[in-house]
């Protein structure tokens, strides 16, 4: 099997080379970029599958960075191991589709678990249809793709798929915003419900796309949310 890439962005130079030696005794590839510069040119000479992100570096904001990674490529994952630790900066990275957000200073094995936990869905994935065809719409869960009924594809950040992943698995079903929350951002992670709305108003352009609603994500009041198929 090939080893998953893994790049890391980190300007402290003990920490990146701690976690390039941890992650590869795990089984991963690892590289290191120690600025922006260099991360954006190798992620785009790698294609790495995970991009572990810091925010402070000596070139730029890793913010911005992964924006601007988000933009060139969807389907990676992206967490990012910050000092910064107010609300704001977190809910950011969240909303720019980072599959996690740890805290500065973290143990190695919370960083492993986590992975651990996000390239879970990944396999999940593999055990769906490789095309689902529902009414006028269609998902492509491996490639985080949906066509709405126009026939427009859409691109999916990861934490859409994710969620829209869970519904899909719980179809006809309600699923609380606290299920949403532990099984996509993990136990103790900080999220909000404004942040789960935000992209359940994104999935819910797409399906009302169709007018024969065959597919509807319905929200339960104090809650969650539902998705109905007929």
């Amino acid at each position: 099997m090939n080893k998953q890439t893994i790049l890391i962005v980190e300007d402290e130079p003990s920490l990146g080379q701690t976690l390039k030696d941890y992650l590869q005794g795990q089984g991963f590839h690892t590289e290191w970029a120690s600025c922006a510069k260099d991360a954006e040119e190798q992620f785009h000479q790698l294609s790495p599958h995970i991009v572990l992100m810091d925010i402070g570096l000596p070139d730029g904001n890793g913010l911005e960075l992964a924006k601007k990674l988000r933009k060139s490529r969807q389907s990676f994952v992206l967490l990012f191991l910050s000092a910064w630790n107010d609300p704001e900066t977190k809910l950011e990275g969240l909303e720019i589709g980072a599959d996690d957000y740890i805290t500065k200073p973290f143990a190695l094995k919370e960083l492993s678990l986590r992975l651990k936990r996000i390239l879970k869905f990944q396999q999940d994935y593999n055990q769906l249809p490789e095309e689902i065809v529902i009414g006028k719409l269609k998902i492509w869960f491996r490639r985080f793709e949906v066509e709405n009924a126009q026939g427009k594809t859409i691109m999916l950040s990861q934490k859409e798929c994710h969620i829209l992943e869970l519904l899909y698995r719980n179809k006809n079903a309600v699923v609380s915003r606290d299920l949403i929350i532990d099984q996509i951002w993990g136990e103790n992670a900080y999220t909000s419900n404004r942040t789960i709305d935000n992209y359940i108003v994104n999935l819910r352009k797409w399906c009302d796309s169709d007018n024969t609603q065959q597919l509807r994500i319905l929200s339960i009041r104090g809650v969650g949310y539902k998705m109905t198929i007929e």
